[in-house]
């Protein structure tokens, strides 16, 4: 366990320039991979912490995913669909197709994977995008028997490879691994197959809702994303002034009976909605990615509420509230957004989620319509529809002054 968490920590490190998240002002981030990256989940989650958390950046994110595809495959449209567009961050996922989902796992098909990602490292690096390998996502194997497989094995050998040639690389499946452990652990405490939690479908490939986002976690964290948003700090005793980071605070008035305020972010936390939530429990986003924090000390010993804009979202003992409450996620009805900050990330993924469709219509075009013409038209079209939200996505993902007000329930 000790070798695998330094091998973890090893690759993530390597991945952060002096600490900083790696989607930089001006990117255009390209995300290349098979069908797990054509389901376009993990790349939506991506780019809508990004947007949050950095809304003063500018980026472009495109999805370059295809059904089937292997890292052959990526190669030969490399110039197509990521380079020609832009591309200044490439992140790779391939892996269980070049091996035929296990079926082809020999030295022929890993060497054919190995040049498909020789050739696509150096290709970038040629044109001056940064790019990061990432070792396949994990399938439904046995988490505890899958570290030594022959895919996790070849992958190692792609992302040392890449190292070697100046590209970056992320080992996605380590760290999926851990995660799918903690799945398989809780499995074990059940008999009800109904409450068993699984990270795939049914073909125990692709992922589900839940495994995207294990996916789209690990990616983050190999690119250096910040666990900590902001954090304010008060003394009711001493109602002056606040400590904060990441954020600046205003009109502070109240007493150890209560608190008022109003806080103003650099940057917002990522939420999920429901389904986010639940996999909390097996995904460590609240805390090695969104740590919104509040600190009240000193508060007369009881409960109380916060409210923000007029909404409450949570309660807590002036204990809890004395110790630091993470308020990223934090709702009284797990249907319905909490702070201002979560309503306006619950708006930016219908957002995203609608500039995804465009994508797909896009991509259905160039593959169906045999007539120029009539595909012109529907890429001049599309392509005006995702400038268009991609302008109201960064609107929405600005910080807005919030007016909290914590009070004894």
């Amino acid at each position: 366990m000790r070798v695998c968490f330094t091998i973890i920590l090893f690759l993530v490190c390597a991945n952060c320039l002096c600490g900083d998240f790696e989607i930089r002002d001006g990117d255009t981030v390209v995300f290349l991979g098979d069908s797990i990256t054509a389901a376009q989940t993990y790349g939506k989650i991506i780019e809508n912490y990004t947007l949050l958390r950095f809304p003063e950046r500018k980026v472009r994110f495109i999805n370059a995913g295809w059904g089937g595809d292997t890292a052959a495959g990526g190669l030969k449209r490399l110039e197509r669909d990521v380079l020609s567009r832009g591309a200044t961050l490439v992140t790779v996922a391939y892996g269980v197709n070049d091996i035929g989902w296990g079926m082809k796992a020999d030295d022929e098909h890993k060497r054919i994977y190995l040049d498909g990602i020789r050739g696509i490292v150096e290709q970038c690096k040629k044109r001056g995008a940064r790019v990061f390998i990432c070792s396949a996502a994990i399938t439904g194997a046995d988490p505890f028997k899958s570290e030594t497989g022959f895919l996790q094995k070849m992958c190692d050998e792609g992302m040392a490879l890449s190292r070697s040639l100046g590209g970056g690389a992320i080992d996605v499946q380590r760290t999926m691994r851990e995660i799918q452990k903690k799945v398989w652990k809780a499995n074990d405490q059940t008999t009800d197959p109904k409450t068993k939690t699984s990270l795939h479908a049914e073909d125990t490939v692709h992922l589900n809702e839940y495994g995207q986002i294990a996916m789209a976690y690990a990616i983050l964290k190999g690119l250096g994303a910040p666990a900590d948003v902001s954090a304010v700090d008060i003394d009711a005793r001493r109602p002056d002034a606040a400590l904060t980071t990441g954020c600046a605070v205003s009109r502070l008035r109240g007493d150890t009976s209560g608190i008022e305020f109003t806080r103003l972010d650099k940057g917002l936390p990522l939420n999920l909605g429901l389904a986010g939530i639940l996999s909390y429990r097996f995904v460590p986003i609240p805390d090695q990615l969104n740590r919104y924090m509040l600190t009240v000390r000193n508060l007369d010993e009881g409960q109380y509420e916060i409210g923000v804009d007029g909404r409450v979202i949570g309660k807590y003992s002036s204990r809890d509230l004395a110790a630091g409450v993470n308020i990223a996620s934090a709702t009284t009805n797990a249907w319905e957004p909490g702070g201002t900050w979560d309503a306006q990330a619950a708006v930016l993924r219908s957002l995203t989620d609608a500039r995804s469709d465009v994508t797909s219509a896009r991509k259905t075009a160039f593959a169906s319509l045999t007539q120029p013409a009539r595909f012109g038209r529907v890429k001049t079209g599309t392509d005006s529809l995702n400038a268009r939200i991609e302008t109201v996505q960064r609107a929405t993902a600005r910080p807005q002054l919030c007016h909290f007000v914590i009070k004894k329930n």
